[in-house]
């Protein structure tokens, strides 16, 4: 959601957006989706569970067409485990173009896949220009495990459309008093990271302590047999609602039926979950951990001083005592509603490419020499391998596909194609005897701005799975900034 909302925001600024990812199932070659973004679907080898195999030779030449075909101008990718993103920052940085990071997830230090996920971003994000990240603490956690300098990597949050996420009072309690029921949900992927192994031995005690404690869960997961095991020995049935994998259009008519949101995550880097919850009006109670207090005000929240059941218990049933007490929903919501907006990100993110675009271009040379002073001696051999090979192809596919024979993509006049639309409308109206309203101007598109995102799947039961995102200099933006968050840019 965070590149499908960022992309259209870049779009309705009048820049050209162009996502590139792996293919989902039959969804292979190009589609253009809503207000003219154009998403193309890269072949990929799926070998279990929604994970493709890395083929960075395999894709530059496909990379390369596109780029050439569309006037990309700045490449945009995002989050850490996304192969395909990585292999473009590399074919990037060889062809010469400017390229931004965006990280969203926070890594241990201990364990062994996140230390050679941290060493291998030491190599990738070399070749970035510039890096966003989602919260101060993923900034940090960013900064530590791929040795990147404080001063290279931006603040810029998350954020929700908040028309999508409005209180609705006559479902809320299903209809029946606080004294009747409370409604405390829980939506999240029912995995360990998420702390259902917490969630589950909060839920008996407090259904033991509060006969109107009634609570609704969302998601699946790998330990969703532990919550029905949980359900079946504690005799439960009537006390837990379990709605399986819920999807991103259903998440509010779920929320708006509950009183508290719930979340027992052991990490997290921002949690929009809680941002929707808070949005729909619920009170929160979350584990303090990672980027969750920089997310709601501290009246919208409670915190579980730490990530163990006696202490998620403990703030719930604090909850539970005032729950007459709470914040109007709508009070609340229009708190989240003055905070946060995806065109403030996307103004923001337009001034990291305005300064990214500006930057020297790096010849091999230098670029050689980055990456040799970033990684450890005993990686530094594989690494310029790697570095030169890319460099190499992409030698030979310039010879083999001079870029004077690759044909240009035409541009869609999404402006124009929507002010047209409108002009039928109003025409239909007035043939039909209708008020015709006044025709709102729209800008025209500017030619030289290309842009990108990256495609995700499902938000709750299904692993998310970004890759990359395409775009080029910004247009005249205003200077001035109503809310910056971080460092950098």
């Amino acid at each position: 959601m965070h590149i499908w909302s960022l992309s259209q925001c870049l779009l309705s600024q009048g820049h050209k957006v162009v996502i590139l990812t792996r293919q989902y199932d039959d969804r292979k070659g190009v589609r253009w989706m809503t207000n003219g973004l154009k998403v193309y679907y890269l072949p990929a080898l799926i070998v279990g569970d929604a994970v493709a195999l890395p083929s960075n030779l395999f894709h530059f030449p496909i990379f390369r067409q596109i780029v050439i075909r569309e006037g990309i101008s700045i490449v945009h990718c995002h989050q850490a485990t996304a192969m395909l993103g990585h292999a473009c920052m590399l074919h990037a940085g060889t062809m010469g173009i400017p390229c931004v990071y965006t990280d969203h997830s926070l890594f241990s230090f201990n364990e062994l896949l996140p230390i050679l996920l941290g060493i291998f971003s030491t190599f990738s994000l070399q070749g970035a220009s510039h890096c966003i990240a989602v919260s101060h603490v993923c900034r940090e956690n960013l900064c530590m495990r791929a040795h990147l300098k404080a001063n290279t990597v931006s603040t810029i949050p998350n954020a929700i459309d908040s028309k999508l996420f409005v209180p609705d009072m006559s479902r809320r309690g299903d209809g029946l008093t606080v004294d009747e029921r409370v409604n405390i949900v829980i939506l999240s992927r029912l995995v360990y990271r998420k702390g259902i192994q917490i969630a589950v031995q909060v839920i008996p005690r407090i259904c033991a302590k509060y006969p109107n404690a009634y609570f609704i869960i969302g998601g699946d997961g790998d330990m969703k047999l532990m919550v029905l095991e949980m359900i079946e020995q504690n005799r439960l049935f009537d006390r837990v609602e379990i709605l399986g994998a819920v999807k991103h259009s259903d998440v509010r008519s779920v929320l708006t039926r509950g009183h508290i949101f719930l979340n027992c995550s052991l990490t997290e880097s921002f949690c929009i979950a809680i941002l929707e919850a808070a949005c729909c009006g619920l009170h929160v109670v979350s584990t303090n951990v990672g980027g969750v207090p920089e997310v709601l005000p501290p009246d919208d929240i409670t915190y579980a001083a730490v990530a163990t059941p006696d202490a998620v218990e403990m703030a719930l049933d604090t909850v539970m005592r005032r729950v007459r007490n709470l914040p109007s929903p709508w009070e609340v919501h229009r708190r989240i509603h003055g905070c946060y907006s995806w065109h403030s990100v996307a103004k923001r993110t337009v001034k990291v490419y305005d300064h990214v675009s500006s930057m020297p271009m790096q010849g091999v040379r230098s670029r050689l020499i980055k990456y040799w002073n970033a990684m450890q001696w005993h990686f530094r051999l594989a690494v310029i391998v790697v570095v030169v090979t890319d460099w190499l192809w992409y030698g030979l596919l310039c010879w083999i596909w001079p870029e004077e024979g690759i044909e240009k993509a035409r541009d869609l006049d999404v402006n124009k194609w929507m002010s047209k639309g409108k002009v039928r409308d109003v025409e239909g109206e007035k043939k039909s005897g209708g008020s015709s309203g006044s025709k709102k101007s729209l800008k025209r598109s500017n030619k030289k701005v290309n842009g990108g995102g990256g495609s995700s799947s499902g938000k709750y039961g299904s692993s998310s799975s970004t890759v990359t995102t395409l775009r080029s200099a910004s247009a005249g933006m205003p200077d001035s900034e109503d809310w910056m968050v971080g460092d950098g840019v």
